[in-house]
């Protein structure tokens, strides 16, 4: 008799969705550490693959009747959903959003099973309605995850300021990276072939990275409105050539704006050869690709708590700059000492500078980046966390006693 599978609620690809990748990586790794009980997927209508059940479906308001109705028929070793507020927003004839209503109904009428909630938006300062939502997932799963150690006694305090209760079934499990695309410098010359980058004229063996989805709150411009004064300083301090590769693509047409105007920005750059523009949907084999090839990797962010394009950085070893203080981002620069913040443009442009500038530190922090994945976030960590997590969720089940976890301080 097969064993009873772990089924995980999210979004799933082939839709455009960070959540939706990570959900596909996630599943990869669990399956791979559980290979004798099937891991399947209860998704969104536009989900599709092996073992995924397209049930999602928010134009309805009772969109969660059909995915509970299916968790009862699967008989689930335990539930393991991905959270983030716009996934499972219903809104009504009138544009009103019901606050994720649904998804709490859901939680009630799945709370016979082993329940584990991921939710990938936690601020460390809440809105009202963030901490109440919380709150409340809180009470009706089993084992709530979070990403960053500073979410957890974020809560602490946020909830004690409230004369709340702080949920005591919170495990932080952070944001997995693949232990499987580092690729090594003599790898490169080969990867820049097969990308097409040998065919594109001048470009510098050097390389500094903007990688990703093209979106407002990545801020790209704050490097490219720099970047020609910045290549001339390196040029004048090291004598080399360093070029900026700016690649992906854009996902939301609310931000096309930015992404029109920071494209030509780089195209403007790229008839003077200081950089070059490609375009790629930022997803499977070739988002890793395009980031190996770069000295390293520059992550503008103005809004993230943890970030999918960081899990990829840190997935080669690839030195990094990135925005503080900036939620999971800073979070993980620190716990990493993989990469270099900074807080200012002009604390930007010198970290950019020093970076390119100093090989030896660019092979310091690879190989504190490392120790991290290998130690901390690689996938196959993360999955006997996930495990582990699935474990205490049923053994809250049988004992009707719930998890209990320390304080973070």
């Amino acid at each position: 008799m097969a064993e009873n599978p772990i089924v995980m609620i999210s979004s799933y690809p082939p839709r455009l969705c960070g959540i939706a990748t990570f959900c596909e990586e996630a599943r990869e790794f669990i399956q791979k550490a559980t290979p004798k009980r099937d891991v399947c997927v209860v998704s969104h209508t536009d989900g599709d693959g092996d073992g995924v059940f397209p049930l999602i479906d928010m134009s309805q308001r009772r969109w969660w009747k059909p995915v509970a109705e299916k968790i009862r028929e699967l008989e689930p070793y335990a539930v393991h959903i991905e959270h983030e507020y716009g996934l499972y927003e219903h809104v009504d004839e009138r544009g009103q959003g019901d606050g994720n209503e649904g998804f709490l109904d859901l939680l009630d009428a799945i709370s016979e099973f082993p329940v584990v909630v991921e939710p990938h938006t936690v601020h460390g300062r809440l809105m009202d309605f963030e901490a109440n939502f919380v709150y409340e997932v809180s009470r009706r799963c089993d084992v709530l995850l979070l990403k960053c150690h500073y979410q957890k006694w974020r809560l602490d305090w946020t909830f004690a300021q409230r004369g709340w209760p702080t949920p005591r079934n919170i495990m932080v499990v952070p944001h997995g990276a693949r232990p499987d695309r580092r690729w090594g410098m003599h790898d490169v010359p080969g990867l820049r072939e097969e990308l097409g980058l040998n065919r594109v004229e001048g470009l510098a063996t050097h390389l500094v990275g903007l990688i990703g989805w093209i979106q407002s709150n990545k801020r790209w411009d704050i490097l490219t409105a720099m970047w020609e004064d910045i290549a001339a300083e390196i040029k004048e301090g090291t004598g080399e050539d360093w070029d900026l590769l700016a690649a992906g693509a854009m996902r939301d047409p609310n931000h096309r704006a930015d992404y029109e105007q920071w494209k030509g920005e780089i195209q403007g750059m790229e008839e003077k050869g200081l950089a070059h523009y490609y375009e790629f949907i930022p997803r499977g084999d070739v988002y890793y690709k395009m980031m190996a090839v770069c000295d390293f990797i520059v992550l503008p962010s103005v809004d993230e708590t943890q970030s999918g394009t960081l899990a990829r950085i840190i997935a080669l070893n690839k030195p990094y700059v990135t925005t503080a203080p900036m939620e999971g981002l800073t979070a993980q620069t620190l716990e990493s000492e993989g990469g270099l913040l900074f807080t200012t443009k002009a604390g930007l442009r010198k970290q950019v500078i020093r970076l390119a500038s100093d090989r030896d530190l660019r092979l310091t922090l690879g190989w504190n980046l490392k120790r991290y994945l290998d130690e901390v976030v690689s996938w196959e960590v993360v999955a006997q966390q996930y495990l582990e997590s699935y474990n205490l969720a049923r053994q809250a089940k049988r004992s009707g006693k719930p998890v209990e976890f320390a304080l973070e301080f």
